[in-house]
């Protein structure tokens, strides 16, 4: 892969947007008006904010989490929380491979004994399949006392069960941190 290439992953794989990626692709200088962007890390939380200034200054932000698969440089899953809109329920979105089988749910489990959270697929673009989950307030105080590594589920386009690790290590400190923001 090209040092290109290489960059737009790394891009990409942090949540940038596609726009940066084909700036840094083509060799572009960033602008001025260029989003300003931040991570904090949270063990196994990454919290990001994204500053755009056009049209006008608006901060958007989420916690994430992202597997890869050993020896990959592209993300397997993504698991993200959208940063919390007063009156609004809070966002969780599950972002996995384009070979979903849309006739499955996604499921959400902090352990093997938690029963979770379970929500179709919404749509599938060249990134991936995505699953969209609100949050209630008891599902939120499961996820910020959960310790150690629970687990997304799905079903690939052959049927086939397919379990992706979800590490809770650092989830309350993330979503404090994104709270704030």
């Amino acid at each position: 892969m090209n040092k290109a290439g290489i960059l737009i992953c790394i891009l990409l794989c942090a949540g940038a947007s596609a726009a940066a990626a084909q700036r840094a692709a083509q060799n572009e200088p960033a602008q001025a008006d260029a989003p300003q962007r931040t991570t904090a890390t949270f063990m196994d939380w990454v919290v990001q904010c994204e500053a755009l200034t056009k049209p006008q200054y608006q901060k958007v932000c989420d916690m994430a989490q992202v597997t890869q698969l050993q020896g990959k440089n592209v993300p397997f899953s993504r698991v993200a929380v959208a940063h919390p809109t007063k009156g609004q329920p809070i966002r969780l979105i599950v972002q996995l491979p384009v070979n979903a089988s849309f006739g499955r749910t996604v499921r959400i489990q902090t352990s093997d004994a938690d029963l979770g959270i379970a929500a179709p697929f919404a749509r599938c673009l060249p990134s991936g399949c995505f699953a969209d989950f609100d949050l209630k307030d008891d599902m939120v105080k499961k996820f910020r006392s959960a310790t150690g590594t629970g687990k997304v589920s799905f079903a690939d386009a052959g049927g086939h069960d397919v379990v992706v690790p979800l590490s809770f290590n650092g989830f309350n400190q993330a979503y404090e941190a994104l709270a704030k923001e």
